[in-house]
Parts: C-alpha cells; structure tokens; sequence
C-alpha cells in the first residue's frame, strides 16, 4: 500500500509520528517520507534517529499544520496524508479549547 507512495505526516516528530515513521521504514519503501512538524529541536533528534543519509526516502519539513500555505506546499504530490499533529494534553485543552480545535480539528 505504501511502497513507492509519498506520504506526509504531520506532527511527525510526536510519539505517534515516530512509531508511525519506524512502522513504514520498516515495512516498506516509500518513495518520500516527508515529517512534518514545527518542533526544530524534535526533528533534529529524530534526524538522529532516522538519518536522510540511511533513509534516502525521508524529508523534514518545518511547519505548522495552521499555515496553509505552507502546508499545501508540503502537499504537493503526496499521496498519502497522516494527521498525528494534536495537542493533547487535557489540562491544557480544558483551558485553551480553541486553540486545540484550531490544531486538532482545522489542521491538516
């Protein structure tokens, strides 16, 4: 389903991103693998982790999923979508809800 298919994720440095990232690695070969996540500090760990130089297929975006421009140019001939960006903290939630509805619901 997935080899030779270019597949964004966003949020893909969170803890879903990077099973989702090390699933696909594993199971498949992609063509483009594109992470997309605002977290420059969570994209260098995970570049670590995940090296462009063994994964010729993965790419690290800078973004966030509430600047369309921006996520529409990641899009560009992509497949495959993966919505995994979410704050999901309920604390955090129960005192900012539309700033959750904004990344949760709106992104992506």
């Amino acid at each position: 389903m997935f080899n030779n298919k270019n597949i964004l994720i966003t949020g893909g440095t969170g803890s879903f991103g990077n099973l989702f990232v090390e699933r696909i690695l594993k199971n498949f070969k992609p063509k483009r693998l594109i992470i997309f996540s605002r977290d420059e500090l969570k994209q260098s760990q995970m570049s670590e982790k995940f090296p462009i130089e063994k994964y010729k297929c993965i790419r690290y975006f800078i973004g966030d999923v509430r600047d369309p421009s921006r996520l529409i140019m990641a899009m560009q001939d992509v497949d495959y979508v993966v919505h995994a960006a979410a704050l999901k903290q309920v604390d955090v939630a129960e005192y900012n809800p539309m700033e959750c509805i904004k990344t949760n619901i709106g992104g992506g």
